[in-house]
């Protein structure tokens, strides 16, 4: 009588770990499985990146837009105010003495001229053209 050895059967409950099929014990392969997850890592973290770039350039276009609009925003507040000032009283009564002559009843008015001063200052000596370089530094040291 020949003995036949009775095997222990796996947690799968196969009877022959040799039957098991050629992807099953790939999957079970530790360097199999850190490649696929790497390569899905990888599948996941370049897109990410991509977008993260993307809506950075956006939020910074977003920032440009809103720095120019506080900017016009600024230009038409001051336009606003010398429209005002424009259309004021005060300012056609300014405009009518300086370009028309005006003044009010019982203002007197005066007249400055502006008259230009020539100063001569004789501190420095006057170089003349006829001396060469070398007596110029000469007389620049020792005079």
């Amino acid at each position: 009588m020949t003995k036949h050895r009775l095997r222990p059967r796996n947690f799968h409950g196969d009877l022959n770990s040799n039957s098991r099929g050629f992807f099953y014990r790939l999957f079970l392969n530790q360097r199999f499985l850190a490649i696929l997850g790497l390569f899905v890592l990888v599948l996941i973290v370049f897109p990410l990146a991509q977008t993260y770039s993307q809506r950075r350039l956006v939020s910074q276009e977003i920032q440009g837009v809103k720095d120019k609009i506080n900017h016009y925003e600024l230009q038409n507040k001051q336009l606003g105010e010398l429209m005002t000032y424009l259309n004021s009283k005060q300012y056609l009564e300014t405009q009518a003495r300086l370009n028309f002559n005006m003044k009010k009843p019982g203002e007197e008015v005066v007249v400055v001229e502006d008259k230009k001063i020539k100063v001569i200052n004789s501190n420095f000596p006057v170089a003349t053209q006829n001396i060469n370089n070398f007596q110029k530094w000469w007389q620049y040291f020792f005079k």
